[in-house]
């Protein structure tokens, strides 16, 4: 007996020493790809050098298999991912890496190897891999199945690939996805329909995030993207965005368990910051976004700060559901209003519907008013929680929580209308509605530019304000709603105009086409045209006007004195005028009249 009390502080602190950390530490399995080197495309700087800092990463973090590839053509990738699937049978945890280009083709995800040429849209689904083709190598997995693309980057092919059908939709970045399996995530560089950055280094922003946090011992891998995803919107300018798709149990899956340290009986227990753990649950909750969501947090967390703010969100998708409703509502009173005045029905019936239309619509109004101030609050309390994570991220916010109801958004005062109007500008901009500068000031060109979105969006927008309704519309667009246009001598290449520069021996006509110039034609000679005025009968003179018909023929007579080298001068009389004589000019005698000449013609 006495040997067995010796032994309850050594038992109780290996008891200790294997509960400090997640009970779980299984068979970890991983692949790194990484393409740089392409064949038909402009060659990438930092994916292999991602791919190299990848593959340490996680071998300094203990994993039993690091598969590490670069520049890998279609086949061999193909091969080295049925190579990887055995060994992920016996496996609790599989990861696969990949660096390089990426494309969406109609919804669907595809990682491009370094021979693809895709001179055509559908040659994607034959030189390229499609997502979840990579999916099924880790399907085996036991415990959790991690997919992390770096490769958010623009199509180097979307310039020069043919689409043999005008309708087949490619994307920005990449599209969506909803994992089927479950215990399985999908983590994007950037979130779908947006692109990432290669950053001015030799590692892209998101991978210098990864080797920072991915491995940290004993994190949940969902909070170690969380702060992958600040460390990126920090580094970018807020630029951006690493997102996550998939979900995972309620237990912590860490990467990485903690490792075993021996601890006495009366170590103290570690100091756990409730805050932190309520953050990062609000955050996942905040990036689904959903009512289940927000509902299952504050089953978690029923008071408190970030409760408030839960409260708030969980009201903004109440009040969107109501306006819903009553739009719903509004359309079929419209509609049985229309239906009985076209069958005639009695004036009763008719009176009645058109009350009952009214209501609907004032109904609406009011669902609509108390959705956008449910919004302004939220937008305001999320701001608020931003600035404090910004500006004291260690710093719990609990000192400013009110109790449980609280308006939080009276903690800070509602956004500005000259910032919303600044964001909607910038959310325009982003879907190349608005090409003019995002200043806050909603003025006419920022009104036609919310017009054109409405048109090409199939949206009806109030075009005279910036409020939160457009700005969460013109968010949810993930990539370009409104067309480029360019000038004339200009052409669309990809989001910018470039100048159109033809060959030798064409130009650009009015249709913005080069066409072959043609021969120039021999110049016509110029033929002159005969004066026969000196021709007509003196009696046509005469009855032309005199003294006009003088001047008239004095003109052309002293052009033709001119050129027989006379004086210039000209002598007229009742009936004719003919230049001088050569060595003769002529005296004024003064008065003149019928048959008495003005000027006499004396010759030396």
């Amino acid at each position: 007996m006495r040997n067995l009390s010796r032994l309850c502080p050594l038992l109780l602190a290996v008891a200790l020493m294997f509960g400090a950390g997640p009970a779980f530490a299984g068979k970890r399995v991983a692949l790194v790809l990484a393409n740089s080197a392409y064949q038909h495309a402009p060659p990438l700087t930092n994916p292999v050098n991602d791919g190299a800092v990848m593959a340490k990463t996680l071998k300094d973090a203990g994993f039993d298999v690091v598969d590490s590839r670069h520049d890998l053509t279609a086949l061999d990738t193909r091969r080295v991912l049925r190579e990887f699937a055995d060994s992920t049978r016996d496996a609790d945890i599989a990861v696969v890496y990949y660096a390089g280009h990426g494309i969406e083709v109609e919804g669907s995800n595809y990682l491009i190897p370094v021979d693809a040429r895709l001179e055509r849209d559908t040659d994607v689904y034959d030189e390229a891999l499609s997502l979840d083709r990579v999916l099924v190598a880790v399907e085996p997995a036991k415990q959790l199945r991690l997919v992390i693309l770096d490769a958010c980057r623009d199509n180097p092919f979307g310039r020069t690939m043919k689409r043999t059908l005008a309708s087949r939709g490619i994307g920005r970045g990449l599209a969506q996805v909803e994992p089927t399996s479950s215990n399985t995530l999908i983590a994007y560089s950037a979130k779908a329909g947006f692109t990432a950055q290669d950053g001015d280094g030799a590692n892209s922003p998101f991978t210098i995030a990864l080797s920072k946090h991915l491995t940290t011992p004993g994190l949940d891998v969902r909070r170690a993207f969380g702060f992958v995803r600040d460390d990126v919107l920090k580094s970018t300018g807020n630029k951006q965005e690493p997102f996550v798709y998939g979900s995972l149990g309620g237990e912590d899956v860490p990467l990485v368990p903690v490792k075993a340290t021996l601890v006495t009986a009366t170590a103290p227990a570690p100091v756990v910051n409730p805050q932190a753990d309520m953050r990062r649950d609000y955050e996942l909750a905040l990036q689904v976004g959903n009512k289940p969501a927000w509902e299952a947090f504050l089953a978690q967390h029923p008071d408190g700060f970030y409760a408030n703010l839960a409260k708030l969100q969980l009201d903004k998708i109440q009040a969107e559901q109501v306006h819903a409703a009553a739009i719903e509502k509004t359309k079929q009173a419209d509609a049985e209003r229309d239906r009985l005045a076209a069958l005639g029905a009695q004036k009763d019936a008719q009176t009645k519907a058109a009350a009952d239309a009214k209501a609907a619509e004032q109904a609406q109004l009011a669902a609509q008013k108390a959705k956008e101030q449910a919004q302004q609050q939220a937008a305001a309390a999320e701001q608020q929680r931003v600035n404090l994570a910004s500006s004291a991220p260690s710093a719990a916010p609990a000192t400013t929580a009110g109790p449980a109801g609280t308006n939080v958004a009276s903690l800070t005062p509602a956004t500005t209308p000259a910032d919303l109007s600044r964001s909607v500008q910038t959310e325009l901009g982003r879907v190349g509605c608005f090409s003019g500068q995002a200043d806050g000031n909603w003025s006419t060109s920022a009104q036609r530019s919310l017009s054109q979105f409405n048109r090409y969006a199939g949206t009806k927008l109030d075009v005279k304000v910036a409020s939160t309704d457009a700005l969460d519309t013109v968010k949810s667009k993930q990539s370009r709603v409104c067309p480029l246009v360019c000038d004339h001598g200009f052409k669309a290449d990809g989001d910018k105009c470039t100048r159109i520069v033809c060959g030798d021996g064409y130009a650009l006509n009015d249709d913005n086409e080069c066409e072959k110039q043609r021969a120039g034609k021999p110049a016509k000679p110029a033929i002159a045209k005969r004066d026969d005025g000196d021709d007509r009968p003196a009696r046509q003179r005469r009855q032309s006007g005199g003294a006009a018909a003088g001047a008239a023929g004095g003109i052309a007579a002293a052009g033709a004195g001119r050129a027989s080298g006379g004086s210039g001068q000209i002598f007229c009389n009742d009936l004719l005028c003919r230049p001088v004589r050569p060595g003769c000019h002529l005296v004024y005698r003064g008065g003149g009249g019928p048959h008495v000449d003005a000027n006499a013609e004396v010759c030396n």
